[in-house]
């Protein structure tokens, strides 16, 4: 039984997708911007377009593919097909049908990579949802919102289902293209690809709107998930057009395993952070359990982003971000080399490659094939070429540069116009009328013309200024099994960091880029050989099924994590309120920065959240209660802030000073460090003075009992630099001579006498209050882990005393409960405080 569906902006997936038997190991729902599959009606719509002058399209794969006229003169491609009208059989192709059904389904054209792999976990039930893209009448005119009637779409869904395991997102064409060709290609595909947007200067305004599109397709995609979601399946979302899913579904599935995985570069976060809905973009992707990149240096500009734009921790293995660790891991993409090796020996192909011989005897071939994109380099490419024949005149009328070029999604007049008149100026210049250096095809390349060019290639040309997964260098490097040509590959693509034995070039460089040009034209056979075998081991080895398996093993591995490791437990909020409820006396202890409220950049900024003073004042008006707070704050901060809660207790300084509530009028702080010697308070002022002229927004905050060096404004990844620099210099200098310790605290270093902690207060405060029966103790920093042991010393039993810690369960800490964030601990007080 397929499932049902409703109409609109989305249809799910019913519960009958949830009724298949699933593997021990559940399910994966792979998510992808567009399903794999274009659909064609069969039962005799015709579409309302036919009379706008549309013109018919070549579906799928099993086609010859669309194109326009070269460039240049006709080469060993021929001439590419014409558009297709009703008359002509490719359009309609033979494609996967279900008996008796209203649909045909032809393979999508591109990201062939990326299916290989989907298709590749064989081992898994494997979902695939997705957008449907355009849909088609029985003679390939796109069917208009009018002709895919509500009936049509359930039909659709059923068969995609029935035929593929595919649950289609339905879109009205208005919030499609603004999510595509608004948000996705104006604002996120530039900036990742290191263009920025010139909308700015522009005369025609930038649509706002294209945000709030981009947002509600991506809402559309998440209920489709979470209607296909049952417990145990897996999730795997692609790439940047569904950025904000993974914190949608979070909010929905809070136990679901999300993975993430980004098929384009993560730019520089002095680039990533003009994006204005940057905040929003990375808290959206961190709803995910894994998130997995091409190279490292992706993941590393992610979390430098995810550091100076939010200001989250991250080590190279994560992030943590609201309470947990969201894993980021390495994983290049492949191909399937196999496939292709069978396809690349079909008759078809060996005639092609023998025609091209024929017709360029004589001469060595450079093979480049590239989108019609800016960031592709294919003016970079020519421009080098140029430069090569200019310095090595003895190759002039024995080498020729074949570059195809296919059409991008949206066309640029100005680059086709560009590229037309370098490849004129270079034939021009080097060219005869017997011998053109340069031929260029502007057109969708069937696959047997392509792999025949990079079977018979003498070298391999790729000068992509930013790329992702250019699947091209691995696709000649199997092609080469005969002839092993070198390669030369940008070192700006995703792939250079994997095929090392290629030639890298910079794409700028137009002199050195000719170089290789003539270095990998001379090479010798034995170095092309020993090239080549070191690219094929890569290639035959990290292939597409590697790839996905990988990414599928990690993700388990990541959200298994937490329950293999020593972790800590989320706080039961309804047993803490439970035991409260039943307790006689009460001993409640909190620290204050980052417990009641949120750690800010500025020290002035955390005041106290007003819900919160109203449930501790109901909390300090019970008499079963002794409520402190225990704060490294200085007195009259506390004072300013908390003072107006009668019936509070107070300790400043990590414990210097006390203040006890006082029923008959205002209390005095009493000082507990009356008898220590502070001496030591100039040496260590002249070490942080040294640190605050050196590192630009550091600044020094003096306490009556201890020290303290912020780094919070400074660069993240300097300050925490600085801070280990002045770590050093405190332990070599001053630790060993003088009473003092040092607490490394959230974007600070503390120093403060050894004697004096928070966990001296707690234990005061312990035994001036015998026989609690409940005690809760609540802290985020190092600072407060001495209270937290102080009360594990107790002989307090495990019901009665209850350890909280702010932040994430695989922190090490002595508390017993943990939760994510403030919010969380002063929810709690309000729940308290209703009882």
């Amino acid at each position: 039984m397929a499932p049902t569906t409703t109409t609109g902006s989305a249809a799910g997936s019913p519960s009958s997708i949830v009724a298949a038997p699933a593997s021990s190991e559940g399910r994966i729902i792979v998510v992808t911007h567009h399903l794999p599959w274009t659909a064609s009606t069969t039962c005799g719509v015709k579409s309302e377009l036919r009379g706008n002058g549309i013109r018919p399209v070549v579906l799928g794969k099993s086609v010859s593919s669309t194109a326009t006229t070269p460039t240049k003169s006709k080469g060993p491609l021929g001439e590419p097909p014409a558009a297709c009208d009703d008359s002509e059989p490719f359009c309609k192709a033979p494609g996967d049908t279900v008996p008796n059904g209203h649909w045909k389904f032809l393979e999508r054209r591109g990201h062939s990579a990326v299916y290989s792999g989907i298709n590749s976990l064989k081992t898994h039930e494997v979902i695939h949802v997705g957008w449907t893209g355009s849909t088609y009448d029985d003679d390939c005119y796109p069917l208009d919102a009018a002709s895919l009637t509500p009936e049509l779409q359930d039909s659709l869904t059923s068969e995609l289902w029935e035929a593929e395991k595919c649950v289609p997102v339905f879109l009205d064409e208005k919030t499609a293209a603004g999510h595509y060709e608004g948000y996705c290609k104006t604002d996120l595909w530039p900036l990742f690809h290191y263009i920025l947007w010139d909308f700015a200067l522009d005369a025609n305004p930038h649509d706002s709107n294209s945000w709030d599109e981009y947002v509600s397709v991506n809402q559309s995609f998440a209920d489709v998930i979470v209607k296909s979601y049952k417990p145990g399946d897996v999730i795997w979302i692609h790439d940047y057009h569904l950025l904000l899913v993974p914190s949608m579904l979070r909010r929905a599935l809070p136990e679901a395993t999300i993975g993430f995985f980004l098929h384009t570069p993560f730019p520089s976060s002095e680039l990533f952070r003009c994006l204005p809905k940057r905040k929003e973009i990375l808290m959206g992707v961190l709803g995910s359990s894994m998130i997995g990149f091409q190279t490292y240096s992706y993941a590393r500009h992610f979390l430098s982003s995810c550091t100076r734009v939010l200001g989250l921790e991250s080590t190279p293995k994560g992030v943590d971000f609201g309470g947990s660790v969201v894993s980021i891991h390495i994983f290049p993409i492949g191909i399937d080399p196999l496939e292709l090796q069978m396809r690349r020996k079909q008759p078809a192909v060996l005639e092609k490659m023998a025609a091209i011989k024929e017709m360029y005897a004589g001469k060595k071939i450079i093979i480049g094939r590239d989108k019609l994109d800016h960031v592709k380099g294919v003016q970079h490419k020519l421009n080098s070429f140029e430069k090569f024949l200019t310095m090595y005149p003895e190759w002039q009328n024995r080498v020729v540069l074949i570059q195809v070029t296919s059409p991008p999604e949206r066309e640029s007049s100005k680059l086709e116009s560009k590229v037309s008149d370098l490849v004129s100026r270079i034939n021009g210049s080097f060219g005869t009328l017997e011998y053109a250096p340069v031929h260029h095809y502007h057109q969708h390349l069937d696959q047997d013309d392509y792999f025949a060019l990079l079977s018979i290639a003498d070298l391999g040309l790729i000068t992509a200024v930013r790329d992702g997964m250019n699947t091209m260098s691995h696709e000649f490097v199997v092609c080469q099994q005969e002839k092993r040509s070198p390669l030369i590959l940008s070192e700006f693509t995703g792939t250079a960091g994997s095929l090392s034995a290629a030639t890298l070039v910079n794409p700028w460089d137009y002199q050195g880029v000719a170089v290789a040009i003539n270095e990998g034209l001379t090479l010798n056979k034995e170095e092309k050989s020993i090239k080549h075998q070191q690219m094929y081991d890569h290639v035959a080895s990290n292939t597409a099924a590697f790839w996905a398996a990988s990414f599928v093993k990690e993700l388990r591995a990541a959200s298994a994590a937490p329950s293999a490791t020593n972790t800590t437990p989320l706080l039961d909020v309804s047993l803490v309120v439970e035991r409260y409820k039943n307790a006689k006396k009460r001993l409640l202890m909190f620290d204050y920065d980052g417990t009641l409220t949120a750690i800010r950049q500025t020290p002035g900024a955390a005041v106290p959240p007003p819900e919160m003073l109203r449930a501790m004042q109901v909390l300090c008006d019970d008499p079963k209660n002794v409520v402190f707070i225990i704060s490294g704050r200085d007195e009259a901060c506390l004072d300013d802030w908390l003072g107006g809660v009668k019936g509070l207790g107070l300790s400043a300084e990590h414990g210097c000073f006390i203040k006890y509530p006082n029923a008959d009028g205002p209390a005095e702080w009493a000082n507990l460090s009356e008898d220590i010697d502070f001496s030591w308070k100039n040496e260590v002022t002249e070490v942080f003075e040294y640190y605050t002229e050196r590192t630009q927004g550091s600044f020094v905050e003096h306490k009556r009992c201890s020290i303290t060096w912020h780094y919070r404004l400074a660069d993240p990844e300097y300050g925490e630099f600085q801070s280990h620099e002045c770590m050093n210099h405190l332990e070599g200098s001053l630790l060993s001579k003088l009473p003092i310790e040092v607490l490394i605290g959230k974007k600070n270093l503390e120093v403060r006498p050894i004697s004096i902690n928070k966990g001296e207060i707690v234990k005061r405060l312990v035994s001036q209050n015998p026989g609690v029966d409940f005690l809760f103790c609540a802290g985020d920093d190092r600072t407060d882990e001495d209270m937290f042991k102080q009360v594990r010393k107790t002989d307090l039993s495990d019901d009665v005393q209850h350890n909280c810690t702010i932040g994430s369960a695989e922190k090490k800490t002595n508390a017993q409960w943990h939760v994510p964030t403030p919010e969380d601990i002063v929810k709690l007080i309000v729940e308290l405080a209703k009882v």
